[in-house]
């Protein structure tokens, strides 16, 4: 058969495929170009792109070409999708939007209706992570869990879907939804609450649910599994475990199409408890928590799975970004998953039939002695790790070695480059026996982070205290708190290529790469920096004035070559906004940023004023006594501080520094929801008005002693936010 046949053939072959396929969206295309199809770029989500108009040689001239405020101070964290000539991408809570690619001209935006009282039950902000784009519809999940197909050209809902399968738990959805043949999938949060994490498909044309599956079973008491691949993984719990509040496992991120094998695959999240000895006492490996499971998109049934973590106690979800490749492998050439979780591993997994292939640690690791070759799965080293007879030390520490900001794989070098962080944290279990609830924080652990260890120890209970002082680990801890690096790693001896520091552990920006040899990635600090892919050397830095934690993107439009890029502060931890980033200094405006060679200057928000010393605080009531303040502390930690960390240019309200009339409304905010379109939820289903007023009684006496504090700096010409002169804290 000549060249011409072949091409004739082949021509008529796609022709075919198109007819059958109907309605259905086509596969996402194979390598990114002109167009980024969705938030990881290509069909494998590999974050790189063939593109090469901008260079080494031609970086140095990179600039603004347009930018967009989308009237924000909360965290970006998606991935535009360009197609066309026309920008998608998702902000805050699920917002939408669509921009000209080469002018910024807005289209149109979209703002779901949202009942902010899901924000009781988001762990880390009201985060969204892309857009997926097919048949003429963009595709986006709100925070409550809705679903929505939008019309690409106007905006407008063309169907929608709620989501949650039981609206009693605390579900959310925080996840980029994943266009699966003719079908999207998307998943939900909320695994430090309530819930039993699934994953749901809906028809891409009707919004009509297609499957669902459920990623850990229900209580065995109930009959037969809701869904058949769960006979199985049952049976790997303790039949008294507490089903009540879920058991976790939710995938709020890391939903892969392979249309290569038809397969969805799924990354899963944490157990719910961390520990498995409040969630399945008498252990078991608990599938599919930690896992990467792989299901028919057309039917939902399991197809593979690997358990990255079995019987997760650490948070190790399994929910970073995966990347769909090839490598050679032994000398064999094999479809693959490449993998980054928390757990510290860099796996290679077959996406065939989820044989491992290769697991390497790519930072400190002790909760395991390593990976069983005859079994692939991790050797337990409760010894070091095991924290429900008394404190220990783990790395990795429960952010993770890699985390939801993308990396980048590049197929010509074969390397994998990404943010790593490697540190260790403190867990204990918390004092006494604390009831698990119903959309309330179940994690029953405490934790503390490699840099705060040495410096809080001694503000520890003395029993725990001392346990740690014997730790073997914590000599680890305090030579090395941790390292955070930006990493060009060969993904199959795990081997670091080179590294480049970042200034703290939650500086993790995303990747992205270029066939002209590019590294791209933001930072804390507000600089979009490009480096040389074989070196790590830095080429071109653009300070922004905004924080940047996602993962850049380029398109070219009209023979322009574009990068863009979504800058705001949040997350996990959201409300301590880090002393050396944009978003301290110049405060969180959320914004879009999009270069191109030979552009102009980025316009730098104004410097936030100086920090003032905290209003005088109102006068306790008489019957506040130092019981009453405790008992509001011991309240405030256990319901609000996820939220109201306290901290000096936080995100969310400062109580140390609330005016009178916020003191005067108190009860009606906590109480009644006075505030609850801006984003504070309403407590009196959990809340007494007795507690409310014990709370408001600690933070009366947190704000006195933080003003008192301030004017006695001020005195001594002090800034404001230096360590305080006195235990002072507002904790």
């Amino acid at each position: 058969m000549g060249p011409g046949v072949k091409r004739l053939a082949l021509l008529l072959a796609l022709a075919l495929a198109a007819c059958s396929a109907g309605n259905q969206a086509p596969p996402q295309q194979a390598q990114a170009g002109d167009n980024w199809t969705n938030p990881g770029g290509d069909a494998g989500k590999s974050h790189h792109s063939t593109l090469a108009d901008i260079s080494p040689a031609n970086v140095g001239t990179l600039g603004l070409a347009w930018q967009a405020e989308l009237g924000t101070n909360r965290v970006l964290e998606a991935t535009p999708v360009v197609i066309d000539g026309v920008m998608y991408t998702s902000g805050v809570a699920g917002r939408a939007y669509a921009f000209d690619a080469s002018s910024g001209k807005e289209l149109w935006r979209f703002e779901p209706e949202v009942d902010m009282q899901v924000n009781r039950t988001v762990c880390c902000d009201m985060a969204n992570r892309g857009v997926a784009v097919a048949n003429g519809k963009v595709y986006v999940a709100a925070l409550d869990a809705k679903l929505y197909a939008l019309d690409a050209k106007s905006g407008k809902v063309v169907w929608q879907a709620n989501t949650v399968d039981d609206p009693q738990r605390g579900i959310n959805s925080t996840g980029a939804p994943e266009v699966a043949g003719s079908v999207v999938v998307i998943g939900n949060g909320g695994a430090e609450y309530d819930v039993r994490g699934y994953v749901s498909a809906y028809d891409l044309e009707t919004g009509k649910l297609a499957w669902r599956f459920h990623t850990v079973p229900r209580d065995p008491k109930l009959g037969p599994q809701d869904h058949p691949d769960l006979e199985a993984a049952v049976k790997t719990w303790d039949p008294d475990s507490r089903w009540d509040v879920g058991g976790g496992g939710t995938p709020w991120d890391a939903i892969n199409y392979d249309p290569d094998t038809g397969l969805v695959i799924v990354g899963t999240g944490n157990g719910g408890p961390y520990h498995t000895a409040r969630r399945s006492p008498k252990g078991g490996d608990q599938l599919y928590l930690s896992s990467l499971v792989a299901l028919d998109a057309k039917t939902g049934r399991v197809r593979w799975y690997y358990q990255e973590t079995p019987g997760d106690n650490w948070d190790f979800t399994a929910t970073a970004p995966m990347i769909l490749t090839r490598m050679t492998i032994d000398g064999q050439d094999r479809p693959v998953v490449l993998h980054a979780p928390k757990n510290g591993f860099l796996y290679i997994i077959d996406r065939r039939d989820g044989k491992l292939l290769k697991a390497s640690p790519i930072v400190r690791v002790n909760w395991t002695k390593g990976i069983d070759p005859q079994t692939g799965k991790p050797i337990p080293n409760p010894e070091a790790a095991d924290y429900a007879s008394g404190p220990k030390i783990v790395f990795p520490a429960t952010p993770g070695a890699r985390n939801w900001h993308p990396g980048s794989y590049d197929p010509g070098s074969g390397l994998y480059f990404a943010p790593v962080q490697d540190m260790g944290n403190l867990l204990f279990m918390t004092p006494g026996r604390k009831p698990m609830t119903r959309k309330m924080l179940n994690n029953d652990a405490a934790l503390l982070f490699g840099p705060m260890i040495a410096p809080l120890l001694g503000t520890l209970p003395p029993p725990i205290a001392d346990a740690v002082r014997k730790l073997p680990a914590l000599a680890e801890v305090q030579r090395l708190p941790f390292s955070s690096e930006l990493r060009a790693i060969d993904p199959v001896t795990g081997k670091t290529r080179w590294a480049v520091p970042m200034q703290g552990w939650q500086d993790r920006g995303g990747v992205l790469t270029t066939a002209s040899g590019l590294l791209f990635q933001g930072n804390l600090a507000g600089h979009l920096r490009v480096f040389d892919m074989k070196t790590g050397k830095l080429l071109k830095e653009i300070a922004t004035g905004s924080s940047i934690l996602a993962a850049p993107m380029t398109y070219r439009v009209g023979g322009v070559q574009y990068v863009a890029v979504m800058a705001a502060w949040g997350g996990g931890g959201y409300p301590y906004v880090p002393a050396y980033s944009a978003a301290y200094k110049h405060g969180n405006i959320g914004r879009i940023l999009v270069f191109r060679l030979d552009g102009g200057p980025v316009p730098i928000p104004p410097e936030l004023p100086p920090l003032e010393v905290a209003p005088p605080a109102p006068a306790q009531a008489p019957e506040v006594t130092p019981a009453t303040i405790a008992r509001g502390q011991a309240l405030f930690f256990g319901n609000c501080v996820l939220c109201h960390s306290n901290q000096h240019r936080s995100i969310t309200p400062d109580l140390r520094r609330m005016q009178p009339g916020t003191h005067d409304a108190f009860r009606q905010i906590v109480l009644e929801g006075l505030l609850l379109p801006n984003g504070m939820p309403r407590w009196d289903d959990v809340l007494k008005p007795a507690d409310v007023d014990a709370i408001h009684a600690y933070l009366i006496d947190a704000q006195g002693k933080t003003r008192a504090d301030e004017l006695e700096k001020k005195r001594r010409g002090l800034p404001l936010d230096a360590p305080s002169l006195t235990v002072l804290s507002s904790f």
